[in-house]
């Protein structure tokens, strides 16, 4: 059916295709939430313009919930719904809306939606990020959610452009432009424009890139780039040369002074595409804004 899956269709945020177990993943994205608490809160923002008033959301592969947090503080009357096949995220979504006082607006439920539409009820919105591109029929659960959707109802899908990039010296850019050029030609993270999908479906999309480049960076920072590298380490094993391994070595490394740990010029940048469908029944239109 989430930054990374690690299961198939179940939102679990794994870009890097079942390398890693559910713990190490779900840390990984709950540093991913916090380091880019400022972009959730400003995605959730430009919703609201769409959705100002929703009394029922649906979060459709929620990971550990950070973004179901997000649409609890902008949407503070709506109840949640967090949809997703994998317990072990869902445990750590009842966790977290446990921790933020949430539990009483926000219901982890386990579905795959590849297999069916669950019945909840009629959502108002329905928020997305990181999952279509894991669905085996995307266009087929879009049209289960614009018929559940309530009348002028919207979904909200987000996805990564490219993973994110941390370094800012030759050596590190360098490194990062050849790593995602592998990533690239093995398909991690592909997806379309969904602009002409949700059309089909008969949505009326509004798309948005957002550019993501954290100031000042949090102390979380530096454990997000250590988690992030160390995965790449992990995964790319085989696909980049020794020297750029041995780069990887030492930016993950507990200490050193090139480790990730300890360096005072990391960045935290990239850019995530947001479509935005409001349900129709008629013809569907379209804009972009930039």
């Amino acid at each position: 059916m989430t930054a990374n899956h690690a299961h198939a269709h179940a939102h679990a945020h794994d870009h890097q295709h079942g390398v890693f177990d559910d713990a190490a993943l779900a840390d990984m994205i709950d540093l991913d939430g916090e380091v880019l608490a400022g972009y959730l809160d400003e995605v959730t923002a430009w919703t609201a313009g769409f959705a100002p008033q929703p009394g029922t959301i649906v979060d459709l592969g929620p990971g550990t919930g950070t973004g179901t947090a997000a649409l609890a503080r902008r949407f503070p009357d709506a109840s949640i719904v967090a949809l997703d096949a994998s317990e072990p995220m869902l445990d750590r979504v009842r966790a977290k809306a446990r921790e933020l006082g949430l539990d009483g607006r926000v219901r982890a439920e386990l579905a795959d939606v590849d297999a069916r539409w669950p019945d909840t009820a009629t959502p108002d919105l329905v928020w997305t990020v990181s999952t279509l591109h894991h669905l085996a029929d995307p266009e087929r659960v879009l049209r289960d959610v614009h018929a559940a959707l309530a009348p002028d109802g919207v979904v909200v899908a987000v996805e990564m452009d490219d993973q994110p990039r941390f370094l800012t010296d030759d050596g590190g850019t360098g490194l990062e432009d050849r790593a995602r050029a592998v990533m690239a030609d093995a398909g991690w993270n592909a997806h379309p424009d969904y602009q002409p999908l949700l059309e089909r479906v008969g949505f009326e999309v509004t798309r948005r890139r957002f550019t993501i480049d954290v100031a000042p960076l949090p102390d979380s920072a530096r454990r997000y780039a250590l988690a992030f590298l160390g995965r790449l380490r992990v995964a790319l094993s085989d696909r980049l040369g020794p020297d750029d391994l041995a780069l990887l070595d030492r930016l993950v490394a507990a200490d050193g002074p090139e480790s990730v740990l300890v360096r005072d010029d990391l960045a935290v940048r990239g850019t995530r595409t947001a479509w935005v469908g409001r349900r129709t029944s008629g013809r569907a239109q379209s804009r972009a804004t930039s």
